[in-house]
């Protein structure tokens, strides 16, 4: 059985589906509730509007708190990654390991999952991720340090917000540098 729930954040308004077995979908930050709602559930066929209990409920308070800008760790929380194949799975796991405000490119992340000449195979896994914030999508950048692509709710925005939240700085930079300035 699946369940989903939308509530709202400092950003805008959030989905969130799970199983018995996890997280399965996190929609990032939207303008209503109602596109949100619609978008959450289409991928999911059959799913019951819900309060979030457990693990759920901790996500749900975990992301309204980092979008309110308070750091934030999610690689802890359970995911429910059925359906998704073995290299998008690598990928999610490598990404989880990355620590709030810390990025990487998408060919540094293709090696740390045993995947070397798979950068665009691993830009196109992640625009895939089904659960992102959980799944720290936003914090993979093209080459040079370039901010890549974004397929969540408000793109490219969305993803340089998300960034400036955890004052994330690129992989690329001097150390004198800093964060990004979005």
């Amino acid at each position: 059985m699946l369940f989903h729930h939308v509530f709202e954040t400092a950003m805008g308004f959030c989905g969130i589906a799970w199983s018995e077995r996890g997280i399965c979908r996190f929609m990032l930050p939207m303008d209503a509730p109602g596109p949100t709602e619609e978008r959450i559930t289409r991928p999911l066929g059959n799913s019951l509007l819900a309060e979030p209990e457990g693990a759920a409920a901790d996500v749900v308070a975990a992301a309204r708190r980092y979008f309110a800008g308070e750091r934030e760790d999610f690689s802890a929380y359970p995911v429910d990654l059925e359906g998704v194949d073995l290299f998008r799975r690598a990928i999610y796991q490598a990404a989880r390991r990355l620590g709030y405000g810390e990025t990487t490119t998408y060919g540094s992340l293709a090696a740390d999952a045993g995947f070397p000449h798979a950068a665009r195979e691993t830009g196109v896994a992640l625009g895939r991720n089904p659960v992102p914030l959980i799944i720290p999508c936003h914090r993979i950048l093209a080459a040079g340090g370039k901010l890549g692509g974004f397929s969540a709710p408000g793109g490219t925005v969305t993803k340089q917000k998300m960034l400036a939240l955890e004052n994330a700085s690129s992989p690329n930079a001097e150390p004198a540098q800093g964060s990004f300035a979005f």
